[in-house]
């Protein structure tokens, strides 16, 4: 009897310690910072004298588009549970943590006990309602594939479209990326003037020794194509779909698919103009992203690929004929007499059948963030466990699991594609200062260059892994950031990054190098070795091609990088009309598959600035051939 009072009274106790710590709430609005994406966040938060009333983001430079499920859930989470002990909101983690630190900051300045709101918060299950829902095509992925492919539907003649996204934003890796879109551009290509050693780069595209029939057919059209460039007098950069395409069989070590290929160039080429009449806007300049190989790579003008995202939003939005399921896993394909009718999905509340009139497309992205498949798959890197990625967390190879269970067959899947250009702390591309390859350096921790920086990605990372601690600083001078507003690819200015750390800056070569922690002397040995050979005095030592500017203009800056893993070139085998084959070679009926989940058109390697035309141009021909079940 004893110890049952005891016990009894040991909880009256914590019961009333954990209301003091609530009722020792000032009453008032309070204010806390954090460290967001780019910069600080502030969090305003009311209290009474016993619970939170409201968490409001009052400031903050988080990027739309991805950050936008977070700042509108983690406060009402908050709030709702009375508690900071809230799961972040997957693909915007950095933004969710933000909140919540700053919100802390805040209960600490209403002299609350922390301790107090930092109860599990436990979300009830409830029995599923099963919902049936028809439409004349079914997306699995709400990233840029998947969007375009529900334009390009409605566009041909669907009446009916439904996208299941098992985040709770829409874009996927697509929205998360630097935005560089490679594509032949007659008229912002001419602004640029071909220097001559670039002539015989193009030309050993046109006379090596050819790998199959199509490959010599397109050489020779290359060859007819460069004949005419040269008889006509031009000075302006030279380009292609056929040498766009030759340049990524090559790049991609000669694995890839021609006829893929050629469709990924020509309709990247034609986009453009699609894209702009859905309300795109791109940028004038045309510069080479890293890993590119050639002066192609076109910027949209709102910050990473916001500007596709939300155009192919509005269109759907406008057209009333797209139903889009948010936080909805889709987990199996229906498949009746052989063909693919439809898809079987869960959300929190929800069970789908949904069936499909007349198609289903897999736009489920690639599977760099399931580190078991990675590892799975991998024959060639070897030491990727636990590496981080650039991909959103939504990129688990959901799709090619799912396409596999219904007949179809994989391609390319060992090869895994690793970024040199990853944040050391997230893997992430924030904070990447690289805007243009052709004027870039790469410095290692010794203070030298160590590989070409218009190289193809592979081999950049391949430089990478063998310098000192696998890390190095991206160095570009004012030619790219000629005042402190200048954004990088991924919204944030220079002055942004400087101040948090995440790159630095000097006035000299010396104060740059002090402030990355290289040896001077070596540093400003590679600088003006590399300033040579702009000059036309002499070859690269590195080998270097693409060539602009001499890094001769201050302030100078850099930002420290690792390798991350970015993007896998294998997945889903299609065709030329995004149909999805099965191991004869076959289409699977009713199936089509678009963007990273597909196999076959990047080879071993993909050049960098071939992933969101990719989306686009197969996310296109998907839409139609499911309306058309082609």
């Amino acid at each position: 009897m004893k110890r049952t009072i005891t016990l009894l009274m040991c909880v009256v106790l914590l019961l009333s310690g954990v209301a003091s710590a609530f009722a020792a709430l000032k009453p008032g609005t309070y204010t806390g910072q954090a460290q967001g994406i780019h910069d600080l966040m502030t969090v305003e938060v009311e209290v009474d004298d016993s619970k939170i009333l409201s968490v409001v983001v009052k400031n903050h430079t988080e990027t739309a588009g991805i950050s936008d499920a977070a700042l509108a859930k983690i406060p009402e989470a908050i709030v709702a549970h009375q508690s900071l002990k809230v799961d972040a909101v997957a693909g915007a983690t950095v933004t969710s943590t933000a909140i919540i630190e700053a919100a802390k900051q805040a209960l600490e300045a209403a002299g609350a006990n922390i301790n107090a709101f930092m109860a599990d918060v436990k979300i009830e299950q409830t029995e599923l309602a099963q919902v049936s829902k028809q439409a004349d095509v079914i997306i699995v992925g709400g990233g840029g594939a998947g969007l375009a492919a529900a334009v390009s539907a409605i566009q041909n003649g669907a009446e009916s479209v439904i996208v299941v996204e098992k985040m709770s934003t829409l874009g996927g890796s697509t929205i998360m990326a630097g935005g560089q879109y490679n594509a032949v551009d007659d008229k912002r290509q001419q602004a640029h003037t071909m220097r001559p050693e670039l002539i015989s780069q193009i030309e050993s595209f046109a006379t090596q020794e050819p790998r199959n029939d199509r490959h010599k057919e397109l050489m020779a059209q290359l060859q007819k194509e460069v004949d005419a460039y040269k008889a006509s007098g031009a000075t302006y950069v030279f380009d292609s779909p056929t040498l766009h395409a030759l340049q990524t069989y090559r790049g991609g070590d000669y694995v890839g698919n021609l006829d893929l290929i050629l469709t990924l160039t020509e309709g990247a080429e034609q986009s453009i103009a699609w894209l702009e009449e859905l309300g795109v806007d791109f940028r004038d300049e045309v510069a080479t992203v890293t890993g590119a190989l050639w002066q192609r790579t076109h910027q949209f003008v709102k910050p990473l690929v916001t500007g596709p995202i939300e155009a192919y939003v509005a269109f759907l939005n406008d057209s009333g004929k797209t139903e889009i399921l948010m936080n909805t896993r889709a987990d199996e394909l229906i498949v009746e007499d052989g063909r693919v009718v439809g898809v079987k999905a869960k959300s929190d509340s929800d069970a789908y059948t949904l069936k499909a009139n007349n198609g289903v497309i897999i736009t489920t992205g690639g599977f760099a963030r399931n580190n078991e498949m990675v590892l799975n798959y991998d024959k060639h890197w070897g030491n990727l466990k636990g590496l981080n990625s650039t991909n959103s967390v939504s990129a688990t190879g959901d799709g090619i699991a799912m396409a596999l269970a219904a007949g179809a067959a994989l391609e390319g899947m060992e090869w895994i594609q690793l970024l040199p250009v990853g944040h050391p702390v997230t893997g992430g591309m924030a904070g990447n200062i690289s805007i243009n390859a052709a004027n870039q350096l790469f410095i290692n921790l010794e203070g030298k260059r160590f590989v070409a920086e218009d190289e193809r990605r592979d081999n950049l990372t391949k430089g990478l892994l063998a310098q000192p601690e696998q890390k190095m600083f991206i160095l570009h001078d004012a030619h790219e950031y000629y005042n402190e507003d200048v954004k990088d690819d991924f919204n944030e200015t220079i002055g942004e990054l400087v101040k948090s750390g995440t790159a630095v800056k000097g006035e000299t070569l010396d104060e740059l190098a002090q402030n990355m922690g290289v040896e001077a002397e070596n540093l400003k040995a590679a600088v003006a070795e590399y300033n040579r050979a702009v000059a036309g005095e002499g070859p690269d030592p590195m080998g270097k091609k693409l060539m602009q500017d001499p890094f001769d203009k201050p302030p100078f800056y850099a930002s420290i990088r690792v390798p991350t893993v970015h993007h896998t070139m294998g997945g889903l085998k299609i065709d030329t009309q995004a149909r999805v084959l099965n191991e004869e070679g076959n289409p699977v009926p009713g199936l089509y598959a678009a963007g990273e989940v597909t196999g076959g058109i990047h080879g071993a390697n993909r050049l960098g600035g071939n992933a969101v035309p990719d989306t686009v141009v197969f996310g296109r021909i998907a839409g139609e051939s499911a309306v058309l079940k082609k």
